[in-house]
């Protein structure tokens, strides 16, 4: 009798703490969407290995809203959510400023190198 009650009040508690746990990471994925904020254009990774990509339009305490081009809003629950972030545009400004220094580097390192290594025409092999 006492197996019983044992073994029912632990499959209770495991119910209760996996309720907590998805509990848990929906509020995760409700922070991060509100830190990401209204009007942002996101990407969002579903649990059926699905992408969808829009602004948010709109947030509830159990889903968020995400419009698409064709202006149709679409409701997707957190629990859904495996990861909401912010949609990449490409190379921003900082990518191309350091490839800039990068290629002008090389540049510069050449243009000192080359003279240092060619000894003025005498030597054939190698980069001259």
């Amino acid at each position: 009798m006492l197996l019983l009650i044992v073994s029912a009040a632990w499959c209770g508690l495991r119910t209760i703490s996996a309720q907590t746990r998805v509990d848990l990471e929906a509020s995760k994925k409700r922070a991060k969407v509100e830190a990401l904020g209204i009007s942002t254009q996101v990407e969002v990774k579903l649990r059926e290995n699905t992408k969808l990509r829009g602004r948010i339009s709109g947030t509830d305490a159990d889903s968020l809203y995400v419009g698409n081009l064709a202006g149709g809003n679409t409701k997707i629950l957190y629990v859904d959510v495996l990861d909401a972030m912010k949609a990449g545009g490409g190379w921003g400004t900082k990518h191309w400023v350091i490839l800039g220094f990068v290629a002008s580097g090389a540049l510069v390192t050449w243009a000192v190198v080359k003279p240092a290594l060619c000894d003025g025409g005498a030597q054939t092999r190698g980069p001259c």
